[in-house]
């Protein structure tokens, strides 16, 4: 029998500052609006499925302030959703921007739930900056 995982994630290459992980799908399409990336058409259709997971999935608060967090859909309840993430995931075929769903049963600290997501805490992670005497001008 085949393990079914409890959680599911769609996520890219390119790292959130915030969480140090793959920036979700949501934030991939909409970095593509911002930089111009996508024609107007195709942008329209990713603010249409937007509208909708804004209008039938709920903000969770450490979302909105934007705290270290990762969210997941709940693999039980994931039809719906993953029916409205299909055309959002044809966008970033489109456009050539890789992506990853990432099934887990353990995504950490579960700070938030509802019917179809969670959203777990990332790990505490420390990033120094690159010291000056590193910098290609101090290495001339």
């Amino acid at each position: 029998m085949e393990h079914k995982y409890k959680y599911m994630r769609i996520q890219g290459r390119n790292l959130a500052e915030n969480t140090l992980t793959g920036k979700g799908v949501f934030s991939i399409c909409m970095d593509m609006i911002r930089n111009e990336v996508m024609d107007q058409e195709d942008a329209e259709l990713y603010l249409e499925i937007d509208a909708w997971f804004s209008e039938n999935l709920p903000w969770p608060e450490p979302c909105r302030r934007q705290e270290s967090v990762v969210c997941y859909f709940k693999t039980e309840n994931a039809d719906e959703m993953l029916k409205w993430m299909k055309p959002a995931l044809w966008l970033l075929d489109r456009y050539n921007q890789p992506y990853y769903l990432v099934y887990t049963d353990t995504p950490g600290e579960i700070v938030y739930e509802d019917k179809f997501q969670i959203v777990a805490k990332v790990d505490d992670i420390s990033i120094m900056p690159v010291p000056k005497s590193w910098s290609p001008e101090e290495i001339e």
